[in-house]
């Protein structure tokens, strides 16, 4: 091979050196313009995958509104239960409270011989029920003076008890004597002396 050099001249070589490095520069710019075409093609690649999932993946905003309403009620109904097993435990508790007051004044009753004039008289006259009213007491037996009005009644104006009345005014904190009257529905009462404590509007 190197015997062959001889034949070249250096105008010859440098010839050669030229022509080399154009075709390098010729290679190298269809190379660079190959790579900018490719990264182009890429990036609108890549746009086009990008669109397509955030389209596949988007709301709607009717898909969006749908899904609004329904964890509206979701929510609706997760606030009724609760309010509901809420008052539950409340009418509960209040049921529980008189049960209490009743074993109370029926103790009070064995000891004297006669009930209490008032829930002083046994100690309870601070006792709230759940809604922070105090629980209403009458003594039946003796009859006081006047309290023959006070006296709980039901449907048919009959006295719910014959020895005393107990009871919470309930949620709205009213009341009346008969049990049908629309402030005492809520009311939590003892009656046929013991026998039922709960709602008035159960019994």
């Amino acid at each position: 091979m190197f015997k062959h050099l001889e034949y070249f001249s250096l105008s010859g070589l440098i010839r050669v050196l030229v022509a080399g490095t154009v075709l390098g520069g010729v290679y190298r710019d269809v190379a660079v313009r190959s790579l900018v075409e490719m990264g182009k093609e890429n990036n609108t690649s890549r746009a086009r995958s990008t669109a397509n999932a955030l389209g596949r993946s988007g709301f709607t905003i009717i898909e969006l509104a749908v899904a609004i309403t329904i964890i509206v009620l979701l929510a609706g109904i997760a606030v009724s239960s609760y309010e509901n097993y809420h008052h539950k435990a409340l009418v509960a508790q209040a049921a529980s409270d008189i049960k209490s007051l009743d074993v109370v004044i029926t103790q009070y009753y064995a000891d004297n011989t006669s009930f209490p004039d008032s829930l002083a008289d046994v100690g309870k006259a601070g006792m709230l029920d759940p809604w922070k009213n105090p629980y209403q007491y009458l003594t039946l037996s003796p009859l006081g003076p006047g309290a023959a009005g006070q006296r709980r009644k039901d449907k048919n104006l009959v006295p719910i008890n014959s020895d005393f009345d107990l009871y919470s005014m309930g949620k709205d904190g009213n009341s009346e004597p008969p049990l049908t009257g629309a402030s005492s529905r809520d009311d939590i009462v003892r009656a046929n002396d013991g026998r039922f404590v709960g709602p008035a509007s159960d019994y």
